[in-house]
């Protein structure tokens, strides 16, 4: 029950209802675009893109203020901010390392791992704030047993907390959150991008190398939006804090995949519209 007296919000099953809405907004979207003359792969990449970002929100550890205080595991940051400045550094060296090389394997690779390499650093200097500067041990207030290392953590948790500091199964999961909103958000990037590269010239009559930086510039600026979109919308569904993977909430993921492909969808839809040639 929450403090209102309703059923507590967040719960793990899915909304059959909402589920199909989604589906058919989905398919609408995908649909529009064919019937516009668009291809529809690279709204497909969009859409995969979309619902890797909300895959690997829920494997970063976020703890808000709580965290902060101790009185929680995790960073002591909000979901959106954290994932949106993984999903940056992601982008940041996807669009690097496809300028650099052109070869799409590569660019995603390079989102990937700016996106964990982001991550790990993070988590690495949250550790060691919360234990030297803080005097905080890691300790899990989910489990009793970290799945990797094994270090126990009942005798470390302090009475009156849900546990404090990063355990080692959080910081692993942070890096792989962080590898694959990383890559996702790259993803998008890339698709964008050669829609734009694709459309501009038409629609503006100018060659393709006068309009590359504006076609880098929207697809820069159109997949951080998606980014925020999907991380806010990942945010929603965790509602508060979050350990990893190890974490009840995780069980949540297939609801967040969910309405992360559907808003990539209507998103992507919208975005690829500003270079729809009507032959005016």
């Amino acid at each position: 029950m929450s403090a209102l007296g309703g059923k507590a919000a967040g719960g793990e099953g899915i909304n059959p209802t909402g589920s199909v809405v989604g589906i058919v907004i989905l398919l609408v979207s995908i649909a529009a675009t064919y019937a516009l003359g668009f291809s529809i792969v690279p709204l497909i990449g969009i859409i995969i893109g979309g619902a890797l970002i909300g895959f690997g929100v829920h494997f970063v550890p976020v703890g808000g203020a709580p965290a902060a205080m101790g009185q929680a595991p995790g960073i002591a940051t909000g979901v959106a901010m954290l994932a949106a400045g993984a999903g940056l550094a992601g982008l940041f060296g996807g669009a690097w390392a496809y300028e650099a090389t052109g070869d799409f394997a590569v660019a995603v690779a390079g989102g990937a791992v700016g996106g964990g390499l982001m991550m790990a650093i993070t988590c690495l200097m949250v550790n060691a704030t919360y234990v030297f500067a803080m005097g905080i041990p890691a300790a899990s207030g989910k489990i009793a047993k970290d799945p990797i290392t094994g270090d126990t953590f009942p005798e470390y948790k302090s009475q009156g907390t849900e546990g404090h500091g990063l355990p080692f199964i959080s910081f692993f999961g942070g890096v792989v959150g962080g590898f694959i909103a990383g890559l996702g958000g790259t993803l998008i990037y890339i698709e964008l991008l050669d829609v734009y590269h694709t459309g501009l010239p038409a629609i503006m009559q100018a060659n393709p190398e006068a309009i590359e930086p504006l076609a880098v510039s929207l697809a820069g600026i159109f997949a951080i939006g998606f980014f925020l979109v999907n991380a806010v919308l990942a945010a929603y569904n965790i509602t508060g804090t979050i350990e990893g993977p190890h974490d009840p909430k995780f069980k949540r993921v297939p609801r967040a995949i969910i309405g992360c492909a559907v808003a990539s969808a209507f998103c992507g839809l919208i975005s690829m519209l500003i270079v729809l040639n009507t032959g005016m």
